[in-house]
């Protein structure tokens, strides 16, 4: 006779300690500290990302913040999983590096038809 496993989740705020951000690998500026710098650099170049995430994260008033905050980061996942033009990144607070400092860029180019 077969058992039944039972997978259990148990719901953290581990997702919410440490906070993710979708970005692109040219932005320079660090989203959660230079946030104006960094909308402007990526509306600039025509991403747009923020549009983007609103129109894939499944959202709704009645979430709570955990809740809310899981579903962005699914729809960072699932942005990440396509990533068709391969600019996207997610960073944290801990692990973005200062690409500002640094002389060499990936070249991207979005083509429009």
């Amino acid at each position: 006779m077969a058992t039944n496993d039972t997978i259990t989740i148990i719901e953290t705020d581990d997702e919410l300690n440490e906070e993710r951000m979708l970005t692109t690998l040219d932005n320079p500026f660090n989203p959660f500290t230079q946030w104006d710098q960094w909308l402007s650099f990526d509306r600039g170049k025509g991403y747009n990302t923020v549009s983007y995430l609103a129109r894939i994260v499944k959202s709704s008033h009645e979430l709570t913040e955990f809740q809310e905050t899981r579903a962005i980061n699914e729809a960072i996942d699932e942005i990440l999983a396509l990533n068709v033009l391969g600019i996207y990144v997610a960073v944290t607070k801990e692990n973005f590096k200062d690409r500002s400092k640094s002389t060499t860029f990936p070249t991207v180019e979005i083509v429009q038809r």
